[in-house]
């Protein structure tokens, strides 16, 4: 919820700002500021391949630029400038929509010359509304209504309708993939309409305006920030962000390696498509694992969950309500996909028994499971810090030898570090 919250909140700020007369910058000043977010977004956007907030920056520049320019600076009560106005109002949201929904594709010819020519016809729309008018005495007028800074302006319906749609559409798509580029392109729409209610130019619109570009340049920074410490495929913290948790770690703490059972016979017999939903539906199980444990991906089909202040006594309970929950989930197959060559024996496995055991997982599961479904097993070895382990390294080892020891007695369990291991009883065996 950060990267969705955290924008709101600074715009929010930038209304407080504005409204209150905390922040006393003139126009020029804000031009400048206005001018500089969008420079240093484009920047960052052509340096992170971002073409989607590329294109956003330009549409705000464009949007901005144009209704300035044929208002000739002040607040279009008439004439040209309220068309050009009325015209940004649906094709600015309309071209949000558009690129929250379009993949990334990178700074490559044939992406950016078809939102480039969109771009260029719409300039021309806005141009051809917008033609300047002869000076009258309502010109005049707007010059002295544009002297209230916090004048608002009534919007035309159809804008207000594109602008409500949009922000459905992309607070939709934001639930539905988590992207921080439809959190920005949300935000960054919001402080667009506030600009166009004060009036479009002017001290406080090129304020907004202003946000609005910061609001799409920090999404990349958070998008960049997400790519570093969370991984894509499973949506759980990665394996930096693990070892950098580890860091902030105190006495005492537990650390449990888990180990999806035969995952590269899944991998070889299904395709990596269905190896893909096999991780996203473990991550998701593991994600919500119980007593206060944080689930990373630690690598392949290997996770690590840290339990903070807590023994292995205190987790047990957890973590093998956890290994029955994977247990009895299933997975339903996509796809017809099966690779019958073999990529290499699991990492976990022993050398003999496992290609045994492998062979009798298969042919269970052909019997038991139907045809269309998918169930997997997961084994866990589970270390504390203390004496034996006064390093989170050591740690870690400790927990790695525990799930060899899962896997060597049968895989689909939970083994702990002491000599007397703790034995649980298998059920399905799967393909693993």
């Amino acid at each position: 919820m950060k990267s969705l919250l955290t924008p709101g909140l600074f715009l929010l700020a930038v209304a407080v700002l504005l409204h209150s007369g905390l922040l006393t910058a003139g126009l020029a000043i804000i031009t400048f500021a206005f001018y500089a977010a969008v420079i240093a977004g484009l920047l960052l956007a052509w340096r992170f391949h971002s073409s989607r907030v590329f294109a956003a920056m330009l549409v705000l520049f464009l949007a901005e630029h144009g209704i300035s320019y044929f208002s000739s600076g002040h607040v279009p009560v008439t004439g040209g400038g309220r068309s050009a106005m009325a015209a940004v109002g649906v094709l600015l949201p309309l071209n949000f929509v558009l690129l929250s929904v379009r993949r990334e594709k990178g700074f490559v010819f044939s992406s950016l010359a078809p939102a480039g020519l969109v771009l260029f016809v719409e300039s021309v729309i806005v141009a051809v509304l917008g033609r300047p008018e002869p000076a009258t005495v309502a010109h005049h007028a707007m010059r002295h209504a544009a002297a209230a800074a916090s004048l608002s302006f009534q919007l035309p319906f159809a804008t207000v309708l594109a602008f409500a749609a949009a922000a459905v559409v992309l607070l939709a798509r934001y639930v539905l993939f988590h992207k921080p580029a439809e959190s920005g392109l949300l935000w960054a729409l919001a402080a667009s309409l506030l600009a166009l209610h004060f009036g479009g130019v002017g001290r406080i619109p090129v304020a907004y305006f202003a946000a609005a570009a910061f609001v799409l340049a920090g999404s990349i920074v958070e998008t960049s920030y997400l790519l570093a410490y969370h991984d894509e495929l499973t949506a759980l913290p990665s394996r930096r962000a693990f070892h950098e948790g580890l860091l902030r770690l105190e006495a005492p703490y537990s650390i449990a390696m888990v180990d999806i059972d035969h995952f590269k016979r899944c991998n070889d017999t299904y395709g990596h498509d269905t190896g893909d939903q096999v991780l996203r539906m473990v991550a998701s199980k593991l994600a919500r694992v119980s007593g206060g444990g944080q689930a990373y991906r630690f690598g392949g089909e290997e996770f690590a969950i840290v339990f903070a202040g807590k023994s292995t006594g205190e987790i047990l309970e957890h973590l093998e309500r956890l290994r029955v929950d994977i247990e009895n989930s299933t997975l339903r197959l996509r796809g017809e996909d099966r690779r019958q060559e073999a990529r290499g024996p699991d990492r976990r496995n022993p050398p003999a028994r496992g290609r045994a055991n492998t062979g009798r997982a298969i042919r269970q599961l052909a019997r038991s499971s139907p045809a269309d479904t998918l169930s997997v097993t997961a084994s866990i070895g589970v270390a504390t810090s203390g004496s034996q382990n006064p390093s989170a390294k050591e740690v870690i080892q400790a927990a790695d030898k525990a799930l060899y020891r899962a896997k060597a007695g049968g895989r689909n369990r939970v083994e702990t570090t002491s000599a007397s291991r703790r034995r649980v009883r298998a059920k399905s065996a799967g393909i693993a």
